[in-house]
């Protein structure tokens, strides 16, 4: 998808008066903006936010018992903790941005980065995208409708009001999308704390009849023990996020393995306590017949303030959906500079220095999903392809301590944890197509391997016709944005 160089450089000297008298001007390339709080938050923020409010009641379906329940909540931690160390691995020997794209890249070549970019700047960001900014909508509206579902086109309308939000504040400014980020990362982390203290109260006061017959049910089949971790990972998603921003973040080989370490274990902490303030306050049935879980809770013990619930449960999504969007910018741009999407979408903004072109791609993407979405069947979607992919980046480290030696490991995780996530992927892709195929899992690998059409012709032959098409398209599309090419190694 190479349609070469258009004004290369040229409104880069000040020419086209954007950038002022003042000598020395920032280069053209993404600043380096993210310090170890911003990244914390990013982690914590972009894993905390509808999941822990959502899937409370589809792990507890699958599993079949509180205790399951529980372990599997806990565990879901541990392997995200597991993959994490692995990516911090990856991310301090290989310092680009765009996370499992750069590492499968330099493991396995072209062709495999070039299948993870398309599948995941077409279909696994903005999906996300779309169903944090639709669970958003719901909770956001909900006050506004007691006793009843909100209409499903206010949810929409809404939920596309947030996401034009969000992108534009993404395109203005890393620092105010990082501040933003920030923000409502300690917004959601009140009301995690108000939940949990309600739940310690609760317990205080003898409420544990959830807890004394926790391993009562029938057992959980293989594939179901594959949806709970489905849906419990759901939740945990994100715990890759920093990565995608590794140029723009401050001393990477401190930084990124230090706020990896303190934010993935945090949350871990705040699921599993969440979860046991939900058993303390409601019966099993009553959890799964929950529309919202987080809300019915609310109703139950906040009474008086039962409103705060939907307010900082929205707070929370946004900040995810907003940390959601940062990211997938960054891997939309690392691919376009490397020729594997079209090379507007690795244009910088000449003077806000954000990969604006990229992120409003994602946003128009992510638009189209809004509109006829099924969140469950989007979750669904997601799940599938992403864990192929995280179980490719684990075999990628694996990989590279053979074919690799000579780069250089500020970090070193024992090869066993990524042989465990390879494993453990393998299972989680694998485990509920076997106990229950369903063509959503055909639709999506044909989606994956649809990519190919385009890599051959765009990519590796890179044909004539399609530069001096894209040439003219890019020109307009560069002036009316005022985004200009990244300047080589800052």
């Amino acid at each position: 998808m190479e349609e070469g160089s258009i004004h290369k450089g040229e409104p880069q000297n000040g020419s086209t008066g954007h950038t002022g008298d003042k000598p020395a001007a920032k280069a053209t390339v993404l600043q380096k903006d993210v310090g170890l709080v911003s990244g914390i938050c990013l982690i914590v923020g972009t894993m905390i936010g509808s999941g822990i409010f959502i899937s409370p009641k589809s792990v507890l379906l699958y599993s079949g018992a509180v205790g399951p329940c529980l372990l599997i909540w806990a565990a879901c931690g541990v392997l995200s903790t597991l993959g994490a160390l692995c990516y911090a691995e990856l991310g301090t020997m290989i310092t680009k941005s765009g996370a499992e794209y750069s590492y499968l890249m330099e493991a396995f070549g072209s062709l495999l980065a070039y299948i993870y970019s398309w599948t995941t700047v077409m279909v696994l960001k903005p999906s996300s995208f779309a169903i944090i900014t639709l669970s958003f909508a719901e909770y956001a509206s909900a006050p506004f409708y007691p006793g009843c579902t909100p209409p499903l086109v206010v949810i929409k309308c809404l939920a596309i009001a947030a996401l034009i939000l969000i992108v534009s504040v993404n395109c203005l400014s890393v620092k105010l999308a990082s501040c933003v980020q920030n923000f409502f990362t300690a917004a959601k982390l009140v009301i995690i704390v108000i939940i949990i203290g309600a739940g310690i109260v609760l317990l205080a006061q003898g409420k544990n009849e959830n807890f004394s017959n926790a391993f009562e049910g029938v057992p959980p089949s293989f594939g179901a023990i594959g949806l709970a971790f489905y849906n419990g990972l759901w939740a945990y998603d994100g715990w890759n996020q920093l990565n995608f921003i590794t140029e723009e973040l401050k001393d990477p080989y401190r930084n990124l393995p230090l706020a990896i370490i303190i934010g993935i274990p945090l949350v871990t902490v705040f699921y599993v306590l969440v979860n046991v303030a939900y058993f303390t306050a409601m019966t099993t049935t009553e959890l799964l017949l929950s529309p919202a879980v987080a809300v019915t809770f609310g109703d139950r013990v906040l009474y008086p303030m039962a409103w705060i619930v939907p307010l900082f449960v929205a707070f929370s999504t946004f900040g995810s959906a907003n940390g959601s969007c940062f990211t997938a910018g960054r891997l939309a741009y690392v691919s376009g500079r490397e020729g594997h999407m079209v090379k507007i979408l690795s244009y910088i903004s000449l003077k806000r220095y954000t990969p604006s072109p990229a992120l409003l791609f994602n946003g128009v993407l992510a638009l189209f999903y809004i509109i006829p979405a099924d969140i469950n069947t989007l979750i669904n979607y997601f799940s599938f392809a992403q864990w192929v992919f995280y179980g490719l980046t684990a075999l990628a480290l694996i990989v590279m301590r053979f074919t690799r030696k000579e780069l250089h490991r500020p970090l070193k995780v024992p090869i066993v944890i990524a042989a465990l996530m390879v494993v453990v992927s393998c299972y989680l892709v694998l485990a509920p197509i076997i106990d229950k195929p369903e063509l959503e899992y055909l639709y999506c690998t044909i989606f994956i391997f649809s990519g190919l059409l385009f890599y051959f012709p765009f990519v590796y032959w890179k044909v004539n016709w399609a530069s001096k098409l894209m040439r003219p398209i890019t020109m307009h599309l560069q002036l009316l944005m005022e985004v200009v090419p990244p300047e080589k190694n800052e």
